[in-house]
């Protein structure tokens, strides 16, 4: 599992137990997902279509870094099937995990479009 992102747990993402709010750490998931797939389509419009059950393993409290991974199951044609992963830096748990997430490829209509990608496709091998 590759980890993309790093955040760090505010105030203002605690819930009345004063642990990371589920659902702020849905939001965060949900826009690195979004933003993976970008990268990966070279397109901005891009929906979540599908999430299996998510399953909340361990916490993260005030002060805590938590780490977002990501892993591509499969490529579809209009869609790619990613997993996701979210551990706590500090205390080296698991706090969360997806197994599956479809994202979906939209044309100009907002319709699905076929993208084209069949493998993981780093930046820095576009530029060279």
């Amino acid at each position: 599992m590759r980890f993309h992102t790093r955040k760090w747990v505010k105030p203002e993402d605690l819930n009345p137990n004063g642990t990371l709010f589920g659902g702020k750490l849905l939001a965060w998931i949900d826009e690195e997902l979004a933003l993976y797939t970008i990268i990966q389509f070279e397109n901005s419009k891009v929906v979540t279509k599908y999430m299996s059950e998510i399953n909340f393993k361990s916490s993260a409290r005030q002060g805590d870094i938590i780490e977002i991974g990501i892993d591509v199951v499969r490529f579809g044609n209009t869609s790619i099937t990613l997993e996701c992963e979210v551990r706590n830096m500090m205390t080296r748990e698991t706090i969360i995990t997806i197994d599956k997430t479809i994202m979906v490829n939209l044309g100009e209509d907002g319709k699905p479009k076929a993208h084209g990608k069949t493998e993981i496709e780093f930046v820095k091998d576009r530029l060279e």
